[in-house]
């Protein structure tokens, strides 16, 4: 049995806060070859998210605490939507399914979310990044990650 308690959130806060990446990621499932992939994401606003998207599976996301904006693109790069979830928000959870262009952009510190996905995890076929944005630790994530927090359905990704 795995219990979901305040002071491993709290551990994983910490973890994600010491992460050059902004967040960390806690496995609830066993392994990668699981039918069911189940972990808990805990990012920083610093984290930068790459749009992607997962060409043959759905995910589900339950916000846990913090708050996150999900948005969505079409394949012009242009935002068609935009979802706020967790403290305020009226949101709790959403499920993409295959296909969908997106990335999340967190709004507080230590907001945690539980992710499930059909497995078995394949890291060659589990997203595609899209090429219209920059990868993960390039100059221009920083940027583009400023970028997405004032953007707005209608708004088109910058050119890089």
């Amino acid at each position: 049995m795995k219990l979901i308690s305040p002071g491993l959130l709290d551990e994983l806060a910490a973890a994600a806060a010491a992460s050059p990446r902004g967040r960390t990621h806690y496995n609830l499932h066993g392994s990668a070859a699981d039918l069911v992939q189940r972990y808990l994401v805990v990012a920083n606003r610093r984290s930068y998210f790459r749009p992607h998207r997962h060409t043959t599976r759905a995910e589900l996301a339950l916000i846990v605490r913090g708050e996150l904006d999900l948005i969505v693109f079409d394949e012009a790069r242009r935002i068609t939507a935009r979802y706020g979830f967790g403290a305020g928000e009226g949101n709790v959870a959403y499920e993409n399914g295959p296909g969908i262009w997106h990335t999340v952009v967190v709004g507080a510190d230590a907001t945690t979310f539980l992710e499930v996905k059909q497995g078995p995890y394949d890291p060659a076929t589990a997203s595609e990044f899209a090429d219209w944005a920059p990868v993960e630790g390039e100059a221009g994530a920083a940027d583009f990650l400023e970028w997405a927090r004032h953007a707005a359905p209608g708004d088109i990704v910058p050119a890089r």
